[in-house]
């Protein structure tokens, strides 16, 4: 069953100054506590669609709606929009411009006139989500990249929003980066939030996300389970994209006889590491197959 949207984009259409359309008719739902990917070439109309759920753009034609009803764009409502729905840039230093990061994640609270403690309390939950407690004190022209990233998401994190919107979440960060803020994302899916972010890597969209939309001449192509959506060759090859390595592999094995049609295919390194071992072992003729891996799930980290 299919949690309740909590936000959606109907229909809408968007052209930049001179009549550049940057979407066409899209069409996207953010279910309530899901992952969900928005997949495409580049110049298919990511970005642009990503900043029409937080109000940052305003369609040229279509609706937004938040929780069933079209969103307003006078103040106040953008104001309890943008509270509810944060949104994070690719590029961190296009949102960091306080002298620390404490500073810089203090922001946001302090301007929704609240009471001294609980801005501290905020702050302090957000650093220690984003694991950078230690870092408060920091310029922020001292941290690393990785660093910028998660102390931009702090202070999104400190408005309590229902909504994390990501631009290129992983985009510049080490395998190990990535994999630490997916683990930090991951907390807060648990604990209620939905994250909807943009991406060109379909293998982390595989393993990630909970559902997919892929956008090509800003309108969406295909949208659905992960599993479904990126098993679909056709479909990404027009935008620009392939099949993810470990559903290539899972659906190998599937037709191999190794995984039952209905059961769910792998999405873990150690998972497709188990796998690999079995499928050499069907090739190399032995008599005996290793027992089946446990039942993937959508998680890495």
């Amino acid at each position: 069953m299919i949690p309740p949207p909590v936000l959606a984009l109907e229909g809408v259409h968007h052209a930049y100054r001179g009549g550049v359309a940057a979407l066409r008719g899209l069409d996207l739902v953010v279910s309530e506590g899901s992952r969900l990917a928005v997949l495409g070439a580049n110049g298919a109309g990511k970005t642009t669609a990503l900043l029409h759920l937080n109000g940052s753009l305003k369609p040229t034609a279509g609706t937004v709606c938040r929780h069933g009803r079209p969103v307003r764009y006078d103040r106040g409502g953008l104001r309890a929009w943008r509270t509810a729905v944060g949104l994070v840039l690719q590029d961190p230093d296009d949102q960091l411009f306080a002298g620390t990061v404490y500073e810089d994640v203090s922001f946001g609270p302090m301007n929704l006139g609240l009471e001294e403690g609980e801005v501290r309390r905020r702050i302090d939950e957000a650093l220690a989500e984003m694991d950078i407690a230690a870092l408060a004190a920091r310029p922020i022209h001292m941290l690393s990249h990785g660093q910028r990233r998660r102390a931009a998401l702090a202070g999104v994190l400190a408005m309590r929003p229902e909504v994390l919107v990501l631009d290129e979440p992983t985009a510049g960060l080490d395998a190990q980066g990535a994999a630490g803020l997916l683990a930090s994302l991951d907390r807060l899916v648990e604990a209620g939030k939905s994250v909807v972010y943009s991406t060109h890597d379909v293998d982390m969209a595989y393993a990630w996300s909970d559902r997919v939309v892929v956008l090509e001449d800003g309108a969406a192509v295909a949208g659905g389970l992960a599993e479904d959506v990126l098993a679909d060759a056709a479909v990404l090859g027009r935008a620009g994209l392939r099949v993810p390595i470990a559903l290539e592999i899972g659906l190998h094995a599937r037709a191999l006889g190794l995984i039952a049609a209905d059961a769910p295919l792998p999405r873990r390194p150690e998972e497709v590491a188990v796998l690999l071992g079995r499928i050499a072992a069907v090739a190399s003729g032995e008599g005996r197959v290793p027992p089946a891996p446990a039942p993937a799930t959508a998680v890495i980290g």
